[in-house]
């Protein structure tokens, strides 16, 4: 009986200590993904694919056009590749010249490196977030504009969007006869943006045709109360 008590015992101590573990371990994913930026994320992605030095990097980063998904800067490249190397997420992957500068150390990504990225793409807050673009900003003010400006601001919105579509489109025709195949993140990024540019379109038209009946809120002030709610969520 006393055997299977201390049995019973030693059993408890380690079911205890591997949940001690198992939720160090969690803090320590939790810690390492909280304190990647948008940008150390990218470049760990980017780096997955081969080896890169920062000015490699840069060149690459604005030929995928990361302005329209990511907004990185190239001084924020430099200062993530040090960030991570220093995080133990990247390795020198070749010896550079003293005469070549630092931005030609080329960094591969550690496995570190990649337990890191894969479990920040798992956070929540990926799927759950919400933007607040200044054209929506804009809708909720712009009962106070002048005669005339409301049609005139909707006008230069379509024209925006019209060449957006035209831009995208030829990036995605560019990108399918990159890869080969329509099933590719890339082409799902495109197409996405593509199908959001139209969608507002069609809003946008239905808005002109519904502009003459516009009237004031039962409640003053409605629109404006929306957006700074919208800005609290998404803060």
């Amino acid at each position: 009986m006393r055997k299977e008590k201390d049995g019973v015992k030693k059993t408890r101590r380690e079911l205890s200590a591997e949940t001690q573990r198992t939720q160090r371990v969690k803090k320590r994913k939790e810690k390492d993904g909280a304190r990647l930026t948008t940008a150390d994320l990218v470049l760990l992605s980017l780096l997955a694919e081969r080896p890169m030095h920062g000015y490699q990097a840069n060149a690459e980063l604005v030929r995928r056009e990361v302005q329209d998904w990511a907004g990185i800067s190239r001084p924020q490249v430099y200062y993530s590749l040090e960030k991570l190397a220093r995080l133990g997420m990247l390795r020198a992957a070749a010896d550079k010249k003293e005469a070549e500068g630092p931005e030609r150390q080329v960094y591969a990504v550690t496995e570190k490196g990649k337990h890191a990225l894969a479990d920040a793409l798992e956070r929540v807050d990926w799927t759950t977030g919400r933007t607040q673009p200044a054209f929506l900003t804009w809708m909720a003010l712009s009962w106070q504009t002048r005669r005339g400006v409301f049609a005139q601001q909707l006008q230069k919105r379509r024209q925006f969007l019209r060449a957006e579509v035209a831009r995208e489109e030829e990036t995605l025709e560019s990108v399918l006869k990159e890869v080969g195949h329509a099933y590719h993140e890339a082409v799902w990024m495109i197409t996405l943006m593509i199908a959001e540019f139209e969608t507002e379109l069609k809003w946008i038209a239905k808005v002109e045709k519904e502009m003459k009946l516009r009237g004031e809120g039962e409640t003053s002030g409605i629109c404006e109360r929306v957006i700074v709610t919208e800005f609290r969520v998404g803060a």
